[in-house]
């Protein structure tokens, strides 16, 4: 069974066969777990396409699915800024969050997010990082994010900060092994979003519809939360049950921001 990223629409530039992890390391990496539906890959670039046209994603952050075929495997993109990503720019990765066999291509520096995740969360089928701008702060303060209406409704569960000062001392800030990926996997624990102080945040979901909506709506909820804290309070947030309910219809509609996101981008 031919790969994934092995069909003619898909093949990357550049690619050279070998199936070595690093010149003369004589360790060989694990196979693809074969092809993903058309389909999946076309909303996997949606996502970095849509994440990046609301102001979530940059030059900078990364979205990822879980492999379908294989639970221990996921796909992202090459190392590229996530407006510009194609479905040949797609990558899969094993279980130690390093390329299959055959591919040589440039990886983001922070697969080892969404590798440690997978691996923690069996419930998770796709992953964002950003350094979604309106979120930054909530990682650095005493003031927790906190759901303030309906379309959050999923941040009512409790958003943890990661620091990664506590096991690693004094860093860039970056996830740049498992180990660390896996300290941010224990931070987040069962919740959606986790933030990391300093530097972003991370979202997880079922779907890739439902965690992109999720990244979306963990900065509009910021954005709005820096602004009631300027009016007189007391502020009424989302009781956790509230929050539950809420998001539980919102997301029987998912479909419809989805395919207005989807509309606004160009997708091959």
């Amino acid at each position: 069974m031919l790969p994934f990223w092995r069909c003619g629409c898909c093949a990357p530039s550049g690619f050279v066969a070998s199936p070595v992890d690093g010149a003369g390391s004589g360790i060989r990496r694990p196979d693809s777990a074969g092809p993903v539906d058309a389909g999946l890959l076309g909303d996997l670039v949606a996502a970095n396409r849509i994440l990046a046209d609301q102001g979530v994603l940059d030059g900078y952050g990364h979205v990822s699915i879980r492999h379908p075929a294989k639970a221990d495997h996921f796909i992202l993109s090459r190392s590229l800024a996530p407006a510009l990503v194609r479905r040949a720019d797609l990558m899969e990765f094993a279980s130690d969050s390093e390329p299959v066999a055959g591919e040589t291509r440039l990886s983001y520096l922070e697969r080892y997010i969404h590798g440690e995740i997978y691996r923690a969360r069996p419930d998770v089928m796709a992953v964002v990082h950003s350094h979604s701008p309106s979120v930054i702060p909530f990682g650095i303060s005493r003031t927790p994010m906190q759901a303030l209406f309906h379309m959050s409704g999923f941040l009512a569960q409790g958003v943890p900060i990661f620091d990664i000062r506590e096991k690693f001392g004094f860093t860039d800030m970056l996830i740049s092994n498992n180990a660390m990926g896996a300290a941010l996997a224990q931070a987040l624990a069962g919740k959606p979003v986790a933030l990391m102080r300093g530097h972003g945040n991370v979202v997880v979901g079922s779907t890739i519809q439902e965690v992109v909506y999720r990244a979306i709506y963990t900065e509009e909820n910021a954005r709005l939360q820096k602004l009631a804290m300027g009016l007189e309070g007391p502020l009424t947030y989302l009781s956790p049950e509230e929050g539950a309910r809420a998001d539980a219809t919102v997301m029987k509609t998912i479909a419809r921001p989805w395919e207005l996101w989807k509309a606004r981008v160009s997708v091959e």
